[in-house]
C-alpha cells in the first residue's frame, strides 16, 4: 500500500483529549478511539509515574511522511518521551476497500498509491472493520459466506464526522464498533468486497474495512486443514 500506515497511540485516559488536539492540528481530524487497560504491577506504575492502568487508544491512518512531520511535536509539545506519556508506533497497512475510504483516510497528506504491500508473501492478514454500532453480525454474516472465520470486536469513539460526510458522502455516528479478522490472503479481497457490498457504506452498518500484513501465525490450524 506504498508508505500508508495505521498509527496506534496508547496514553492514559486523561491524557488522550491532549494527544486528540495535538493530532488535529497537524490535520488529522479523524480518528477512532477505544480504551483499554494496562498490565504492569503497581510498584511499576508508581516507578514510571503513571497514576493509573486505563489506557485510551487512538487510531489514525498516516504516511510514513506524515509519521516523521508528527515526530518532533509528539517529544516536545506532548512530551511523548516522558514516562507516564504514552507511546505511538506504526503498522504498514496492505489495502484500504474503496477509493473514498483511501481518500477520506489520506486527505492532506502526500500519498501516492504505491505496490500492495510493504510486506512480502504473507499468508495471513487482519482486516480491520469499523463500522457503526450494532451492525457486527451483518458483517460477519457477509465475511462468512465466502469462508471468513470468527472475528473480534472492540467498541471504539469515532471523530471527524464533518470530514467523513465530505468524503464518504454519509453520516458516521459517534459510536463505533472495530471488528478484527484474521484472513488467508488468498481470500482477502473476497472478503473484503463481501463487506463492502454487504454491509458497507451504503447500508447501515457504513462499514469501511482495511487490512493489515500478519508475519506468523499460531490457532488457525483447523481452518487450514479445511481449505485443504
Amino acid at each position: 500500500m506504498g508508505e500508508l500506515c495505521l498509527l496506534v497511540t496508547v496514553t492514559s485516559r486523561n491524557l488522550a483529549g491532549g494527544f486528540l488536539r495535538f493530532y488535529e492540528s497537524k490535520g488529522l481530524s479523524s480518528a477512532f478511539v477505544t480504551v483499554g487497560r494496562g498490565t504492569a504491577a503497581s510498584e511499576i506504575l508508581e516507578f514510571f509515574g503513571l497514576e493509573s492502568s486505563e489506557k485510551s487508544i487512538l487510531f489514525h491512518l498516516v504516511t510514513a511522511q506524515t509519521f516523521r512531520d508528527l515526530k518532533p511535536g509528539l517529544r516536545w509539545e506532548q512530551n511523548i518521551d516522558l514516562p507516564g506519556s504514552g507511546i505511538a508506533f506504526l503498522i504498514p497497512l496492505s489495502s484500504v476497500g474503496g477509493k473514498k475510504t483511501l481518500a477520506y483516510f489520506t486527505d492532506g497528506q502526500s500519498f501516492h498509491l504505491g505496490e500492495e504491500s510493504t510486506l512480502k508473501e504473507t499468508k495471513y492478514e487482519l482486516l480491520v472493520v469499523i463500522a457503526n454500532q450494532g451492525y457486527t453480525e451483518m458483517i460477519m454474516d457477509a465475511a462468512r459466506e465466502v469462508h471468513a472465520t470468527g472475528g473480534t470486536v472492540l467498541h471504539a469513539r469515532g471523530t471527524g464526522r464533518e470530514k467523513a460526510e465530505q468524503f464518504l458522502g454519509v453520516t458516521l455516528v459517534d459510536e463505533k464498533e472495530m471488528i478484527f479478522i484474521v484472513v488467508d490472503t488468498k481470500r482477502k479481497r473476497e472478503i473484503m468486497s463481501a463487506i463492502m457490498e454487504k454491509a458497507g457504506l451504503g447500508t447501515k452498518a457504513r462499514s469501511i474495512v482495511f487490512s493489515l500484513p500478519v508475519t506468523d501465525i499460531a490457532g488457525m490450524r483447523l481452518a487450514e486443514e479445511m481449505e485443504g
